[in-house]
């Protein structure tokens, strides 16, 4: 469990480190996995395996065409060791802790693996206005490290208290020097300021953050791999609300204004 300081960071900051929750053999374990994935050797498939910097970016804009993002969404659907890793009792209870919630779904994982050298950044976003098939805004990631994520290999960076701002996402822009920028400045809220700063994550650790911080990462021009494995855990409060469209809306089987439930959202903790 998180302590009183970590929590009250949390709910300042919108995200903080958590503990070493993996060892090194377990690790090694998910590498391996997705490895197997990756080339395609696994019976059941995940829900996309993509390189983002090859199409069209979700986050709003285009990457250079000698870059690479591998992102992997729903890799617990290909690999029974990584539906094991999201029901991991630690990243539960943290969670739930954080979420103030007895019950944890899965709304979707993925993996983001930027390669030595190519690796491209990650454009400034907000998680939440990119799911626009899930209501309330109010949900976190578990963000855990496959390999010491550092500055040097594109380790993720947040912006501090802006998970309390709205939803800002088509006014995000990422700068030539890979930090935010946001076009009209005007719509912040009074006296917020846009600092940014890196979330270095070590192998094996994990960090959380809520659903509507803003976060980005540089470039992977090191020779280094980073690879994270992110589950998206969902209170069991989230709605089935639809004003746009997902890669998951097809494995959707409620009603809008249900709760979103089923066998692809399944269960991992419940108190």
């Amino acid at each position: 469990m998180l302590t009183a300081e970590q929590v009250l960071l949390f709910e300042r900051d919108g995200f903080v480190k958590g503990d070493v929750v993996l060892n090194d053999e377990e690790v090694e374990i998910l590498r391996r996995e997705l490895d197997l994935v990756l080339e395609g050797k696994t019976v059941k498939k995940p829900v996309l395996n993509r390189n983002l910097a090859s199409e069209s970016s979700e986050y709003g804009m285009s990457m250079e065409a000698s870059e690479t993002i591998v992102q992997v969404v729903n890799i617990w659907m290909a690999s029974d060791v990584y539906l094991q890793h999201a029901a991991n009792l630690a990243l539960c209870e943290d969670v739930a802790q954080l979420a103030g919630t007895d019950t944890l779904r899965i709304w979707h994982d993925q993996i983001q693996y930027k390669p030595p050298i190519t690796g491209g950044p990650t454009k400034w976003h907000q998680d939440h206005p990119l799911w626009p098939i899930i209501k309330p805004a109010e949900l976190i990631s578990a963000w855990v490290a496959l390999d010491d994520a550092v500055v040097e290999n594109g380790c993720m960076w947040m912006v501090p208290g802006s998970h309390q701002w709205g939803d800002h996402q088509r006014h995000l822009l990422h700068g030539a020097d890979h930090m935010p920028k946001h076009k009209r400045p005007e719509l912040l809220p009074e006296g917020v300021e846009i600092k940014p700063i890196p979330f270095e994550i070590k192998k094996g650790q994990v960090g959380y953050h809520h659903c509507m911080t803003w976060h980005g990462s540089l470039p992977n021009q090191s020779q280094m791999k980073r690879r994270a494995i992110a589950v998206h855990y969902m209170p069991g409060h989230i709605r089935y609300e639809p004003v746009g469209n997902h890669p998951m809306n097809k494995h959707v089987h409620v009603q809008p204004g249900e709760l979103l439930t089923g066998d692809d959202f399944p269960v991992v903790y419940k108190k």
